[in-house]
């Protein structure tokens, strides 16, 4: 499989970072790839990085159905 690349040297570090701390509390390969890649893009989402929403998915809770 090809290598993930994240557009920066940065977050390219950041995601072997997560990638191996996941490894290392015990989950398998595919999940830690999985986690690391998922943290990854919602740091570039959050910072401006890429287009797309920049607030995290899901973290509304009730408010989010209240209003409909």
């Amino acid at each position: 499989m090809a290598q993930r690349s994240f557009g920066s040297s940065k977050r390219n570090r950041q995601y072997e970072k997560i990638k191996a701390s996941v490894k290392r509390r015990g989950a398998s390969t595919k999940t830690a790839k999985r986690i690391a890649g998922a943290t990854t893009n919602r740091t570039r989402r959050a910072r401006g990085e890429v287009r797309g929403r920049s607030k995290v998915a899901g973290r509304k809770g009730r408010r989010a159905r209240k209003s409909r």
